[in-house]
This record gives structure tokens, C-alpha cells and sequence, in this order.
């Protein structure tokens, strides 16, 4: 008899669960095209629950989102063997969300490093999510994601949360930025399913994102007059190559030539008229690292001439992030325009 109950009860559940899955398939406000699954529908009362609209997942600009977290990812875990390949199935259980917090912060968490079960998932999830966010509430973070919407593979609270820590911990990254996603939301009031389509921004400015919310001349320029942009690239490589060309150098082009570090200390050498010990940088460099280890060399150069610290971050040079450079240079100008 006990036997007979429990299977009445499975089917009902199943008859409820494709039930509501049909209404929700039906339902008036559903924006067409979208593939809604009956399990996405089963909810309590008053719940919600929000979905990746399927045409955002062909955005190029979300796609190279993913892949920069995917690889940024795979790099931080690489000594502990871990490869990340899809951002839903390998971060909704909490093991490498765990592993990248306490490789970022240098601070290990109290949890079971294997947990197979639901219940063990969840808790380990509660864990690390409650640590990060000790971490990055008090920076202004507003908290997009929980125990429940990472653990049913929400995208979008899963990217929302990389995005954050990657910022916070100033990953070594060029994130894409403006990148908007339209998800479906699905909502359960009075026994009714109600769907609706909406619009959640991932990434905004790598300025903003960071926190760095004081605008500049530059910010002014790139947003309101663009059409002005060539006049400064022009005067800023007028100046730069007014001193590398002692050393039989020229910049053609400010984005790219700057962003390996090694013009950047030859000028600062130029401008305050040192010679720059060639084991203290990276003369040829190959990889990212050498090229940061250059930049941000270039930078000490710079505070130790007298100058402010950059408000740019040396991966964010070595990233050609246009913005960036011209702030460094245009300092330099400001400061050195005189120089013979």
C-alpha cells in the first residue's frame, strides 16, 4: 500500500510538473522563440525564476565574455589542475567557485573539499558565497546571485559573480565591455505562471566596474567628442617621439607600441635623462607577465620622477585598452611638455 501511494504521488508530481511546464509555454507574456523546460517551471508560490533568453547566447560580445572568465578561470586554478569548460555545469556545485576564492584572497574556507550530494553542495555553496560577499559588500557590490540561483545554473548569477571577483581582485583581464543579455523571467502569483522578458547588464566600463567612478578629461573626450580623439593621439605622438627618436625610435601607433612596456621606460629614461639598467626590465618580452612586470615598472619610474600613481593598471596597458594609455601618456605630456 505504502508502495502504491508513493507511486500515485510521483505521478502527480510528474502530471503538475508538465502541467505547469504547459502553462508556462502558453503563457501570453513569453517571448517567442524561447525554449522554456518544464523543470524551469515547477515553482512555489510567489518564486521566480530567471532564464538566459537563447539569442543572447549568440551575442559575439557575451560569447567573448565567457571565454575571457573561462580562460581567466583556467589560469588563477592551473596549479590545482582544474579546467573549467562550461561556466553552468562547473561552477554550480561550489568546488571551483571555492578553489578561486581561496586563490584570490589567500584565504582558506572551512568546507568538505568533495561533496556529492545536494545537501552537501548547497552548504558548501553557502559557505563561499556568504565569503564573498563579506568581501565585496562593503566596496558596493550589489549581490546578484545566491545559494539557490548558482546551484540551479543560473548563467547569468554565475557570470554576474565572476565579473565581481575579477574585478575586486583586479584580475589580469580585458572583460568586454557593455555587455547585455536578455533573460526570461518566469513568475508564479496565484497558482499562474507569468513570463516577461528583461534586460540584465553584465559588464559596464572597466572604470566602473572597479569602482573608479570619478570621470576625467578623457572620459569627456571619448564620449562627447570623439571626432577630437585623432587631434590628442596626434600631439601625444609628436611629444613621445620627440624624445624617442634620440634613441632612433618612432610610434606610429600609441595602442599597440606602448603596450609591452619597454618605450614607456625608455622614455621615462629620456625625460628625466637616466639610463635604465637593461636586467631591471624585460628588453624583448613574450609573455603577459613579462610585459606587466614592464609596465608596472614603467610606473614606479613615473611616482619616483615625482609623479602621481597611474590611475590606470598596468594589465590594462597590456591589454591595448586605448583609454588607458592615453592617460599615462597624457600625464607624461603635462608634465614633460617642456623637456628639451
Amino acid at each position: 500500500m505504502a508502495g502504491l501511494l508513493c507511486g500515485t504521488k510521483r505521478k502527480q508530481q510528474v502530471s503538475d510538473l508538465h502541467e505547469e511546464g504547459k502553462n508556462a509555454i502558453n503563457a501570453p507574456l513569453l517571448p517567442s522563440g524561447t525554449d522554456i523546460h518544464p523543470e524551469d517551471t515547477l515553482l512555489e508560490e510567489n518564486a521566480e525564476r530567471i532564464m538566459l533568453d537563447p539569442t543572447s547566447r549568440e551575442n559575439p560580445k557575451f560569447k567573448d565574455l565567457l571565454k575571457v572568465l573561462i580562460d581567466w578561470i583556467n589560469s588563477e586554478l592551473e596549479e590545482e589542475r582544474i579546467i573549467v569548460k562550461d561556466l553552468e555545469e562547473d561552477c554550480y556545485d561550489g568546488q571551483v567557485l571555492q578553489k578561486l576564492f581561496e586563490k584570490l584572497s589567500g584565504r582558506k574556507l572551512n568546507v568538505a573539499e568533495v561533496t556529492q550530494s545536494e545537501i552537501g553542495q548547497k552548504q558548501k555553496l553557502q559557505t563561499v558565497l556568504e565569503a564573498v560577499n563579506d568581501v565585496l559588500r562593503p566596496h558596493g557590490w550589489t549581490v546578484e546571485w545566491s545559494v539557490d540561483s548558482i546551484h540551479s545554473k543560473n548563467l547569468v548569477a554565475i557570470i554576474y559573480l565572476l565579473v565581481a571577483l575579477a574585478m575586486h581582485f583586479q584580475a589580469p583581464i580585458r572583460l568586454p565591455e557593455h555587455v547585455s543579455v536578455q533573460v526570461v523571467v518566469v513568475k508564479k502569483r496565484e497558482g499562474i505562471l507569468q513570463t516577461a522578458l528583461m534586460t540584465k547588464e553584465l559588464t559596464s566600463t572597466t572604470e566602473m566596474m572597479m569602482g573608479r567612478f570619478e570621470r576625467d578629461a578623457f572620459d569627456t573626450l571619448l564620449d562627447h567628442a570623439p571626432d577630437k580623439l585623432n587631434v590628442v593621439k596626434t600631439s601625444l605622438i609628436t611629444f613621445v617621439n620627440k624624445h624617442l627618436n634620440k634613441l632612433n625610435l618612432e610610434v606610429t601607433e600609441l595602442e599597440s607600441q606602448f603596450a609591452d612596456g619597454v618605450y614607456l621606460i625608455l622614455l621615462m629614461g629620456l625625460l628625466e635623462d637616466y639610463f635604465v639598467p637593461l636586467y631591471n626590465f624585460f628588453l624583448t618580452p613574450e609573455s603577459f607577465e613579462q610585459k606587466v612586470h614592464n609596465v608596472a615598472f614603467a610606473f614606479e619610474l613615473m611616482q619616483e620622477g615625482g609623479l602621481k600613481k597611474p590611475k590606470a593598471r598596468p594589465e590594462d596597458v597590456v591589454n591595448l585598452n586605448l583609454k588607458s594609455t592615453l592617460r599615462v601618456l597624457y600625464n607624461l605630456f603635462t608634465n614633460y611638455k617642456t623637456s628639451a
